[in-house]
């Protein structure tokens, strides 16, 4: 892909002020005001949607004049019900999002969000197909809940007193303010313990890069790098990383992705080439449109379809450790972008995968707004909403690319809720495995142990499993506008 198509971070997206902060009630939108807003979401998706043959409704020849399509527009009160009847189905399209203030949305994609900074997972109960309990996954520095205390590990099922069930757990955790309610597990049961904490949102910037560092073992210098978020504004600190590992003379390299739900493809390709050092003149990864734009593509300008290595980032040449194997550590959280790094290197480097079985989310948005081009250039004033659709779907270099289902590890270890272990630290199960492969002295952790059934997480809750382009090319936008 050429430079004019820039990934921003999804991977993801907000953690509570995307719902709180932006309540649809709090929209109140003129009648002409919302067919405006109506007609920008069925022009936006008849044209980029990637599914778009398959919804009646979006095809080129379904309405006749404008008039026809007011009338049809005017079936929907509001413009989210008119964005949900617009898509196919749910277990098709997953990802797929629209928000009414696009000033959150874009802080989002730098990794600004609202939040206490406490990522959590969330599982079912034991025996219960209602009831649900969470844990910490991480805290993210200087956040409130950093503050309180908060530790990966600590169990809670309730929020102010009211357990957490499927129906009431988007309610509880969206508050701005609230009292977790913590819990212990005993005898593979969740057990209220009468512990709680306060916590409270802020507007919160997370660096993705959670912990970096060189583990010597034997004649082998290991780096290790947790990264939670394709954020583009830290790619200049990602490349100094890089930098200090290929200066400590790195032997091996250890990518952990276990909580990275996605986000800048970009960002992606970067990281991508530090790992592997394959030059710019090789494939990273392939772009799939709806049939009319790949159309456009194929005959305008096939090379706008491949997104090539990069020799430099934000100006300066990228540190490349140029290895020929990578070992990434994943779990059912390790989405998008983040699946794409994974398949991407596959043709150019042996990829050891130790965890789970990743998310499945091998599809690109882009955010349209109401303006001539769908560009934020010359954006409609009357109001502040934006879609995020599915209109790509993205393979490697060699066209591989079908793993809807998740990307399955090589070696399987799931994270135990009674060990999950100190992040970073070399006895935590799955960078123990993972060093263990790279020095030959021992084996992948066996799983003996209770696993619970996997709900959601923290940002598969709040859309920030995103992989995305920052915009499509100007000459196909304006291409389409004729």
């Amino acid at each position: 892909m050429k430079s004019t198509i820039k990934i921003v971070a999804a991977a993801l997206l907000v953690f509570a002020s995307l719902f709180s902060c932006q309540d649809q009630d709090d929209v109140d939108l003129t009648k002409e005001e919302n067919l405006e807003v109506q007609d920008f979401i069925w022009k936006g998706l008849n044209q980029y949607y990637l599914w778009q043959k398959d919804v009646p409704n979006l095809a080129d020849n379904r309405f006749t004049n404008q008039n026809e399509l007011n009338k049809f527009l005017a079936n929907f009160d509001d413009p989210f019900d008119l964005f949900d009847a617009l898509r196919v189905a749910p277990n098709i399209d997953r990802f797929s999002w629209m928000v009414d203030d696009y000033t959150v949305l874009e802080q989002s994609f730098q990794g600004i969000v609202t939040s206490n900074g406490m990522e959590f997972g969330l599982s079912y109960k034991p025996n219960s197909n209602s009831e649900i309990f969470g844990y910490v996954k991480y805290v993210v520095p200087n956040s409130n809940a950093a503050t309180k205390n908060v530790q990966r590990g600590m169990l809670f099922y309730g929020v102010n007193g009211t357990q957490l069930t499927v129906n009431n757990y988007q309610s509880l955790l969206n508050l701005e303010n609230y009292t977790l309610n913590l819990a212990d597990l005993t005898n593979a049961t969740i057990v209220p313990n009468g512990k709680t904490i306060i916590l409270s949102n802020s507007v919160l910037a997370e660096n993705p890069i959670l912990i970096q560092k060189v583990i010597e073992s034997g004649n082998h210098k290991i780096g290790y790098l947790m990264y939670n978020g394709f954020y583009p504004d830290y790619d200049a600190e990602l490349n100094t990383v890089f930098g200090n590992f290929k200066a400590a003379g790195v032997t091996d390299f250890v990518l952990d992705l276990r909580y990275n739900g996605g986000g800048s493809v970009q960002t992606a390709t970067r990281l991508a080439t530090m790992i592997s050092g394959q030059t710019k003149d090789k494939v990273f990864a392939k772009e799939e449109w709806n049939a009319k734009i790949m159309e456009y593509f194929n005959s305008e300008d096939p090379e706008m379809l491949k997104n090539y290595f990069v020799d430099v980032v934000n100006g300066n040449p990228v540190n490349s450790l140029s290895l020929s194997k990578v070992y990434i550590l994943t779990t059912a959280s390790t989405a998008s972008a983040s699946e794409l790094v994974i398949n991407g290197l596959k043709p150019y480097m042996t990829v050891v995968q130790i965890g789970d079985v990743t998310t499945g989310k091998n599809v690109g948005s882009v955010t349209l707004y109401d303006s001539p081009t769908f560009l934020k250039e010359n954006v409609n004033p009357s109001h502040k909403y934006a879609m995020q659709p599915i209109v790509l779907k993205i393979v490697n270099a060699e066209d591989e690319g079908d793993y809807f289902n998740g990307i399955s590890p090589d070696f399987s270890l799931k994270e135990n809720l009674n060990n999950l272990g100190i992040l970073g630290d070399v006895n935590e199960p799955l960078l123990s495995s993972a060093i263990s492969k790279i020095t030959g002295t021992g084996k992948v952790a066996s799983q003996s142990f209770y696993t619970f059934k996997r709900f959601s997480d923290t940002k598969a809750m709040f859309n920030r499993n995103q992989m995305y382009i920052e915009k499509a090319p100007e000459g196909l936008l304006r291409a389409l506008q004729q």
